[in-house]
């Protein structure tokens, strides 16, 4: 069996380290924003080159705190792609916003910077992106709609650890919301989330929103959170960044192979050169994408779909968003995750590849 993921295999280089750690995390005794909380947010925000990250409890919690800081009118609009995860929509939703869907690229999969300036409206306050599957967004167009509208840029970093547009690592763009859910290439044990940005104020304001909103224990300054990231999941995420460049390696190389080799029936991911790619998800597309799931796992490998519904599909959301997307539906409906990940080999991927080739369509 080829699993689609095993994160046993993916953990098990770090648990030697992690566990001659946990003596000296037991003896402090602290278990909730401690010092491995502080030194991992000073070592991801010089990973990702923001002068701050503050760490919180998920991704989902990431966005909504970070939306929740610029306290927008409720009913405010921000531009987010229609093909993007739930979650973004979700942020939106809590923070008494209203999501604009835009379209995203047929190539990229990334929301279609050409197509967000005519949806900007005056109640329009910000662009949440998402870097989707690992693969930067075009930033400099996105950036100069942004600028010239005067609007507030957040980023869905969560599937995007360490991607590259030029030099520049994308959740030092804007507002960069991570996600540390185990199955991302820098996962923890559990869920965790980050936030990063350069602005002194905004580092105040979410270190407070992020802890009931608190400054001072037992004052409250806003109307918070409970949202914190705990010590042993720092450590472990501490102990993995150190690698997190040779995971995506990992991941690039085996998606070459993919590329390199599989038939041109299979749509593959595109991307620009002046992007790095980190591949969190390698997918495909094919209109038989359901028979050409049950063929692989006939042959003993097994695959993923993210994502089988679009957000403007969802029974929950019916109401809440409006318009048509046949974009995002062709993505739905065609695309097909493959097995990438630091427990998979390159036989592994060798035997994806033929098994993919074989199948007659």
């Amino acid at each position: 069996m080829i699993p689609y993921d095993n994160l046993h295999l993916v953990n098990t280089p770090f648990v030697k380290e992690f566990q001659r750690n946990l003596n000296g995390f037991f003896e402090k005794g602290w278990y909730v924003l401690g010092e491995q909380v502080e030194h991992f947010e000073k070592e991801y925000a010089s990973y990702c080159g923001t002068k701050y990250c503050l760490t919180v409890a998920s991704g989902l919690d990431a966005m909504i705190i970070a939306l929740a800081a610029y306290e927008f009118e409720k009913g405010s609009e921000i531009i987010v792609a229609s093909n993007t995860y739930i979650a973004t929509i979700l942020a939106i939703l809590r923070a008494g916003c209203k999501p604009i869907l835009v379209e995203p690229d047929l190539d990229s999969y990334n929301i279609d910077p050409d197509k967000i300036e005519a949806k900007i409206t005056t109640k329009t306050k910000a662009i949440l992106i998402t870097h989707m599957y690992g693969n930067p967004c075009q930033m400099d167009k996105i950036i100069r709609v942004q600028q010239n509208y005067n609007l507030v840029l957040f980023e869905d970093c969560a599937q995007a650890h360490g991607a590259m547009f030029y030099e520049t690592k994308v959740g030092s763009f804007g507002i960069g919301c991570h996600s540390f859910y185990p199955t991302k290439n820098l996962g923890c044990l559990g869920d965790g989330g980050a936030i990063t940005f350069d602005d002194q104020n905004l580092y105040d304001k979410i270190r407070a929103l992020r802890n009931y909103g608190s400054n001072k224990k037992y004052y409250n300054d806003y109307v918070g959170y409970n949202s914190r990231l705990d010590e042993i999941q720092a450590l472990f995420l501490r102990t993995k960044l150190k690698s997190l460049d040779t995971i995506n390696t990992h991941k690039i190389n085996l998606a070459n192979i993919y590329k390199t080799n599989l038939k041109s029936e299979f749509i593959m991911p595109q991307q620009n050169d002046n992007m790095v790619h980190v591949y969190h998800i390698f997918n495909i597309r094919n209109q038989k994408r359901d028979y050409i799931k049950s063929e692989l796992l006939k042959k003993d490998i097994q695959t993923e779909i993210h994502y089988p519904l679009p957000p403007h599909k969802q029974k929950a959301y019916t109401k809440l968003i409006s318009g048509h997307y046949p974009i995002s539906e062709i993505i739905h409906d065609t695309t097909l995750s493959l097995p990438i990940s630091t427990a998979h080999n390159e036989d592994d991927i060798i035997r994806v590849v033929e098994v993919l080739n074989a199948i007659s369509l």
